[in-house]
């Protein structure tokens, strides 16, 4: 293998203002660049295959379905333990980083979380799982700081936000790679490969970058600023956690966290829940579409009565493959005689036999839980029509099952063409990012770090109304996707460029560490507040996802104050 030549001072272009970014790379800068990218776009592509691919998983180790509550509960305790992980990761690696080095950091963190990726894929019981899920955490938490710093200080001054930007967009490209995957997946899913699950070999794809660590192990170096100040005595202070909330950098760590917190509760706390109107909207049209070929709810009324009076009901409906979600994925709206199934359903366990009371009950339930719908007028007398002749129904089986294959068939028509809707505007949306921050590089660099980030906040804070409040049909999610993708994904475009330039190369790790990863913490609020604006404030709309969203986007607002409050970096050398 060729060796890469060493870092050269002296550039064959000169670092002349009119001479593009990418001519001022020598071999080794080419080498770092792809090395960072690859590093971090392979660790983004781990988070995506284990959204896709842990209900399957969990559910395959936990001998039951995707749909079973208690399997939904475990794939929660999963992304909670990964993200834990995540967070201790980052800032364990990051102070790490300081001390030891970039590279060798980098390196490390590639090797954990490609193998315990790998591992997940060998998990013969849940609580494996969730333990390599968590090691897997600690890598992919390390990984952004260490190639962050690395590739801001080995870069020359005029190259480092164009390179850092473009990483960020490698980083997008391979989350769309994901969604790609994510369509794959689908036309498979739950089958067997050469009898192995195919979530196993999925998994086993997270090998792969390992084989990145072992190629640059001999080639990748410690960046000539570190070295540097390691050598003038920076090693006794290095990843100095005392020294960074210290007076002199206080105000930027706090600054860079704050920062931090508004971009990440505007991802996870709004962009991600767009997805969720994304299927309301398709599961919608796909729903009038399937009664308007002829399947009418009068079927679902007199299934109802049927189950009512039936105590075999359970057994049929287990044969065919009925559960709670197939009724309520038919039937969105809570006083559907789906939801009413549904809701029986989930309480059967405390239930000895099932007659007009228990769905009186079920009814009441939901009256009581505040859905104003079910108290109306209408509502009323479908439960009454749903409850008259119920105890002197004579049931027929063979109809009984026929009615029950039509809704399980229903529901996996609707479900199909959501989920393969819900893939292709993931895809969307990661290439609305790649497209912004290629923008908002460009922006940084002409204009400065606080006019891209006024400009991106700004226009993530409209979007993100105009999408909650109007999007409404297929051409609208299609449309308006890709725009979210492109306002709000590509603030971390900016991140990447801005915390790198605020603080000095012995405590650059650790700090960019500690922005991303305790503003995650803190930015947990974000799914958190939006669940408690949807259920307790906007409950009265048909559709509170809608409003909670739209108000969701004042954290935009205060992104922008936070923006104007830290210093512009613009054309500065990095701290030393």
């Amino acid at each position: 293998m060729n060796q890469v030549p060493e870092p050269q001072e002296t550039q064959t272009h000169p670092q002349g203002q009119h001479v593009p970014w990418y001519k001022l790379l020598s071999r080794y800068h080419w080498f770092v660049f792809i090395v960072c990218s690859l590093g971090w776009g392979f660790d983004c592509f781990d988070q995506q295959l284990f959204n896709l691919m842990r209900m399957p998983a969990l559910a395959h180790l936990m001998h039951s379905t995707p749909t079973d509550p208690n399997v939904a509960a475990m794939g929660g305790y999963a992304t909670s333990v990964m993200l834990i992980g995540w967070a201790i990761g980052g800032i364990f690696f990051g102070v790490l980083g300081d001390r030891i080095g970039r590279a060798k950091v980098m390196i490390l963190t590639i090797l954990v979380y490609a193998t315990f990726t790998g591992f997940s894929g060998l998990a013969l019981h849940w609580w494996d799982f969730l333990l390599y899920r968590f090691l897997t955490g600690l890598g992919v938490g390390g990984q952004f700081a260490a190639g962050v710093t690395l590739l801001a200080e080995s870069m020359p001054d005029k190259a480092r936000a164009k390179s850092l930007g473009m990483l960020q967009i490698v980083a997008a490209a391979c989350n769309v790679g994901a969604g790609v995957l994510v369509l794959c997946v689908g036309l498979f899913a739950g089958s067997e490969v050469f009898g192995i699950p195919t979530w196993r070999l999925l998994f086993f794809v997270g090998f792969l970058p390992a084989l990145l660590a072992i190629v640059i192990f001999k080639h990748l170096q410690e960046p000539e600023k570190w070295k540097k100040a390691m050598a003038e005595g920076g090693v006794k202070k290095a990843g100095s956690i005392k020294e960074l909330f210290g007076p002199k950098w206080r105000y930027n760590i706090i600054l860079g966290m704050l920062l931090s917190t508004c971009g990440v509760i505007g991802l996870w706390g709004i962009g991600f829940f767009s997805v969720d109107l994304t299927r309301m909207t398709f599961m919608g049209t796909k729903n009038k579409a399937v009664r308007d070929a002829g399947r009418v709810e009068t079927e679902d009324f007199e299934f109802v009565r049927m189950l009512a009076a039936s105590p075999e009901f359970l057994k049929i409906a287990e044969d065919a493959k009925l559960t709670p979600r197939s009724f309520i994925d038919v039937h969105p709206k809570t006083n559907d005689p789906g939801a009413i199934y549904a809701a029986v359903m989930e309480n059967k366990e405390n239930t000895s036999s099932l007659n007009a009371a228990t769905i009186l009950a079920a009814l009441d339930r939901d009256s009581a839980d505040g859905n104003r719908k079910a108290q109306t007028p209408e509502a009323k007398e479908r439960r009454q029509k749903i409850l008259d002749g119920v105890d002197d129904l004579s049931v027929d089986e063979a109809k009984f099952r026929e009615l029950a294959g039509t809704i399980s068939a229903r529901a996996r028509d609707i479900n199909s063409y959501v989920s393969f809707w819900a893939a292709v505007t993931g895809i969307l949306f990661n290439i609305g990012a790649v497209l912004g921050t290629f923008v908002i590089t460009i922006v940084a660099e002409r204009l400065g770090r606080r006019p891209a980030f006024t400009i991106f906040f700004l226009a993530s804070l409209f979007m993100t109304l105009i999408v909650f409040l109007t999007m409404s049909t297929p051409l609208h999610v299609l449309i308006m996707t890709p725009m979210l993708g492109f306002c709000i994904l590509s603030i971390f475009g900016g991140y990447a460029i801005y915390f790198p330039e605020l603080f000095p190369t012995h405590l650059r790790s650790t700090a960019v560490s500690f922005c991303y990863n305790i503003g995650r913490f803190i930015a947990a609020t974000g799914p958190f507040g939006l669940g408690l604006l949807t259920a307790y404030v906007f409950h009265w709309a048909e559709e509170p996802l809608r409003y909670a969203g739209a108000a969701m986007s004042v954290t935009f607002i205060l992104g922008i104050i936070f923006t104007w409050m830290g210093p512009e970096t613009k054309g500065k050398p990095l701290p030393e």
